[in-house]
């Protein structure tokens, strides 16, 4: 019988094996390096939201080419992530595989989850102040400024349970591609896997919770700088409508990473068996 290819993608049985594999390392990571690469993963994140708020601040595309080159744009982010190595809390919803498992405890899992989210947090923050600092608001006659604001305006004016929802589909796309790039071989591999689910749920205006760690800060300083455009609906762009946001993106990110796609190959591919 033939040895299977060395550069084929891994089955998706293998993908699972590799993903409690890989979740086993995060739950014993060191958590002062996972905080640090937690931060890595928000700049790495708010990167790709910087490229995608250029794509957006060019007035002369349709709705549609706006939001698909944006995706393509905003996908920087995860294929850094992918490629440079950083922790992201949305990708880490995989984890669930090897916990269910049994590889280490439900502790090690949430203290997991939590220093990345953290740290995913103050890497976006850090990367809101550098980007306030640089002046790029400015370009395009503003126009950057602007886009940053209306991006902001729209994430925070939302219901709550939209929001929430569509941060169930989001994760489940990052999940997807997080997921694919276990089963590929190479840099360009992993950049297929990221870039496609990722345009996917940024065009169709889904919700990820450290996209917006980045999203809503730079959009509340935007338009505190005065580069609110016409007509935005800036009554909600604050502190509260921030948390307001990160509460229902964070909660359903979590229900469609983890338990729609981690959960759901799980029980595929281990069928309940330790």
């Amino acid at each position: 019988m033939a040895e299977p290819n060395p550069v084929d993608a891994l089955a998706p049985g293998q993908i699972e094996e590799k993903a409690e594999t890989i979740g086993t390392g995060k739950a014993r990571m060191p958590r002062l390096r996972q905080f640090i690469l937690g931060m890595m993963a928000g700049v790495f994140i708010g990167f790709g939201a910087v490229f995608m708020t250029f794509v957006k601040a060019d007035g002369t595309f349709s709705f549609a080419t706006s939001q698909l080159l944006g995706g393509l744009a905003f996908s920087f982010g995860l294929f850094m992530v992918l490629c440079a190595g950083a922790e992201l809390f949305t990708g880490n919803s995989l984890m669930i595989c090897g916990r269910l498992s049994g590889r280490y405890s439900v502790g090690e899992l949430l203290s997991s989850w939590g220093v990345v989210y953290v740290g995913n947090l103050v890497g976006s923050l850090l990367l809101v102040l550098l980007v306030t600092l640089s002046g790029i608001a400015t370009m395009g006659d503003g126009a950057v400024g602007a886009a940053m604001v209306k991006v902001a305006a729209g994430k925070v004016s939302m219901p709550w349970w939209n929001i929430f929802f569509r941060g169930v589909l989001c994760n489940m796309l990052v999940c997807l591609a997080v997921w694919m790039s276990f089963g590929g071989h190479s840099t360009v591999d992993k950049l297929v896997c990221a870039a496609l689910p990722v345009a996917a749920f940024v065009a169709c205006g889904f919700e990820h919770c450290v996209a917006n760690m980045y999203f809503i800060p730079v959009g509340i300083v935007a338009a505190s700088m005065g580069f609110a455009p016409e007509g935005a609906a800036i009554a909600s762009l604050n502190v509260g409508g921030f948390l307001y946001n990160l509460s229902a993106a964070t909660l359903g990110n979590l229900l469609g990473g983890v338990v729609l796609i981690g959960c759901g190959y799980w029980l595929a591919f281990k069928g309940g068996k330790k």
